[in-house]
């Protein structure tokens, strides 16, 4: 059955093709939807004003009349549509002033006939397509609006092909989506019919990848089942160039020598402060790294005390990684004798590639490199760090605090930044990666390595673009059940306008696709720079939460209002506190005070209240996470509440009861060291912010979740 459906698409399309045209006419978008199960009111195709009318008659009610004409995309624009025509005379008169609207509307366009179709019953307009997305390839959407949804703007993407439960989970994730279950007196509508008009659309697209755009719109959805008005299927202009892959082996194998190098060449190093291949060569040897490091310049003997080369193929034994140090000019024929010497992995830092427009150099050095099988980090990078080898691969400022956060950037200036908030906050890296052009090695390269590094327990990725978006959601997916992925994706409002044949084909390049497709994917987004380094600092302090139920305990009754805003801004539940909680919170606070969710105590509490507190807090087993709120006060001063509550968190995790713990202090300036205090030892803190924590405790759900971590594993 699948073959003959194929067969039957696969020969329509090839008919298209030959007679020069891109787009489907309405009776072929329809015989594509019958081989395919998507399910279309009934039609007729008349060549003349007499069929017209017997197709009608034989519909027995009204009925939508709509040129076809394989010029004329666009059929509304063109007068070419008239819904709900009833008796001979009617369609007659319709029939005629659709053909005439037309011929004004295109004098050039051949007119194949008039479209009589079933008058589908008032329900639910939405639209379901799919899209060839830039990033993504081939993406299923599905929206609120039919015509309006690019007014309306509520639409949610996956990749295709999406099986059943997908399809499901996307009439959840349009913002209207209590619509489709009934509302104010009207009933819901048939969300398995809706989810299988989406399910088979994404596996038409995945059937034939040159069909660049498909629109059913709008489709009718009611109680009784979901059908499309009308279906647009548009083919590629051509088809991309396939991109050179690599097997997830070939992957670790390079990434482990580039890591984990034991033999590093500078070329272009340099004894002359001031040049790159001098900061380069004098990162490595002050950082410690246990490896062989040989300087490669034609112009001398001896670089920094260590011998020099005239070429890498000069340097006696293996070779993991050649640093480039040398103006872009040269970097092709000094790559050809890295691929001769058999150098796995070449970082460029040079620039004057396609960041300045020089695309055919750039496409010359990914030429060589593949002719030789050599990795490109780069061009256009400030270098790596990979802080458990004591290598220092840049010529920017060392960093060697060992810990394990591995961050990436695409920008050299978002790199810098990373380094000096990794250096402020005292955060441990196990890497620091520029990725600049990404010629070669990209995201979904590293985080294949990440995901499997022991000394990496989250990652952190700086983006402006993927070159891979597919590869890039596989290498999530097997990252993400084991280790939290957060990345910042640069240009979200920079969704650039193109020329469209469909609704949904003017969606592609949508950052509403990324958002989508990396929640799919269990990727945490961050809104901005900062988001993402606190996230990259929190996430591995920690621990992975047992359940739903969180609860703020509150020294002042304004930030409790505000945690609980944040609470439910990030999708968080605040506990029901049950009376028996209840009655347990108020034996340790004043009458004044208020019990409930937030737990408030009241400013004038002496520490031992909120020991008690956060004592109980951490016993109750119901109760999954603590959000704390604290106020400066002199009966318990910032550091006096930072000590008894990094004591008692410490104390019950000696017991084996760890719960996340997230904290917020106002005061003077006396909370930042209590915050500091708090954070090295666990307890996620901040001053001056009620947002912070509990965003940082919003996205250790969002990866326990995707994980399936949620209620288990630590």
């Amino acid at each position: 059955m699948a073959e003959d459906r194929t067969a039957r698409v696969r020969a329509l399309l090839d008919a298209v093709r030959a007679s020069g045209r891109t787009a489907l006419t309405a009776p072929e978008g329809k015989v594509v939807a019958d081989a395919y199960g998507i399910a279309v009111p009934g039609e007729e195709l008349a060549a003349d004003v007499e069929e017209a009318v017997a197709y009608a008659a034989r519909f027995g009610g009204p009925v939508v009349m709509k040129i076809v004409s394989p010029g004329i995309l666009h059929k509304t624009d063109a007068g070419g549509v008239v819904v709900g025509v009833e008796g001979a005379a009617d369609v007659r008169a319709a029939f005629h002033r659709i053909v005439a609207n037309a011929r004004t509307y295109d004098a050039t366009a051949r007119i194949e006939g008039v479209q009589i179709q079933e008058l589908l019953p008032e329900g639910q307009e939405v639209i379901v397509g799919a899209v060839t997305d830039p990033t993504f390839g081939k993406v299923v959407a599905f929206g609120l609006g039919g015509v309006l949804v690019e007014v309306l703007g509520d639409v949610t993407f996956r990749l295709a092909p999406v099986d059943a439960d997908e399809a499901l989970s996307m009439l959840d994730s349009i913002r209207a989506a209590e619509i489709l279950r009934g509302v104010r007196g009207r009933p819901a509508v048939d969300r398995w019919a809706l989810a299988e008009q989406i399910r088979r659309v994404s596996q038409l697209v995945a059937d034939f990848p040159e069909i660049a755009e498909v629109d059913l719109n709008p489709v009718i959805a009611t109680p009784e089942g979901a059908v499309a008005a009308d279906i647009r299927v548009i083919l590629a202009e051509s088809q991309p160039a396939p991109r050179r892959t690599y097997s997830r082996e070939e992957i670790l194998v390079s990434m482990r020598r580039l890591m984990q190098p034991s033999a590093v060449a500078v070329i272009g190093a340099s004894d002359e402060r001031g040049k790159i291949g001098h900061a380069v060569m004098r990162n490595l040897i002050d950082g410690g790294f246990a490896g062989d490091i040989h300087p490669v310049n034609p112009r001398a003997d001896d670089i920094q005390g260590r011998k020099a080369y005239k070429s890498v193929t000069d340097v006696p034994g293996e070779v993991d990684v050649a640093v480039f140090a040398i103006p872009a000019k040269f970097v092709a024929a000094a790559l050809e004798e890295v691929g001769r010497k058999g150098i796995p992995n070449a970082v460029l830092i040079p620039s004057g590639f396609a960041e300045t427009g020089e695309h055919e150099l750039q496409a010359e050095i990914v030429a060589v490199a593949e002719r030789y099988g050599v990795r490109l980090l780069g061009p256009n990078i400030y270098g790596y760090y990979s802080t458990w080898q004591d290598l220092c691969a840049t010529f920017c400022t060392p960093y060697d605090v060992k810990g394990s956060v591995a961050l990436t950037s695409q920008s050299g200036g978002i790199g810098m930044a990373i380094l000096g908030f990794a250096r402020t906050t005292k955060t441990g890296v196990s890497a620091i990666v520029g990725l600049g052009n990404k010629s070669d090695l990209d995201e979904d390269d590293l985080l294949t390595w990440f995901g499997e590094d022991p000394h990496t327990q989250c990652i952190a990725m700086h983006l402006e673009d993927l070159k891979d978006g597919r590869a890039f959601v596989a290498a999530a997916r097997e990252t993400v059940p084991k280790k939290p992925v957060v990345v910042l994706k640069a240009g979200r409002t920079a969704a650039g306008a193109r020329a469209a044949g469909s609704h949904t084909g003017a969606l592609a390049g949508d950052d509403a696709v990324y958002d989508d497709i990396l929640r799919q994917a269990g990727v945490i987004r961050a809104a901005g720079l900062n988001d993402m380094l606190e996230y990259a600092r929190a996430l591995p302090v920690l621990p992975t939460p047992q359940g739903d139920n969180v609860v703020i305990i509150t020294g002042a009754g304004g930030s409790g209002v505000l945690l609980s805003d944040a609470v439910t801004d990030n999708g968080l539940t605040l506990m029901e506190i049950p009376p028996d909680l209840d009655a347990a919170f108020r034996e340790f606070i004043p009458p004044f005070g208020a019990a409930g969710n937030p737990v408030d105590i009241t400013g004038g509490e002496p520490p031992s209240t909120y020991e008690a507190t956060i004592r109980l807090g951490l016993e109750d087993p119901r109760i999954h996470a603590l959000v704390l709120g604290y106020w400066h006060t002199i009966v318990t001063p910032p550091m006096v509440f930072a000590e008894l509550t990094a004591r008692v968190v410490a104390e019950f995790r000696e017991r084996g009861i760890v719960k996340p713990v997230v904290a917020s202090l106002a005061g003077d300036v006396e909370v930042e060291e209590a915050c500091r205090h708090l954070y090295e030892r666990g307890v996620v803190a901040y001053p001056y912010t009620t947002e912070q924590p509990v965003d940082v405790l919003g996205a250790k759900y969002r990866w326990a979740r995707a994980a399936g971590r949620l209620g288990g594993g630590s």
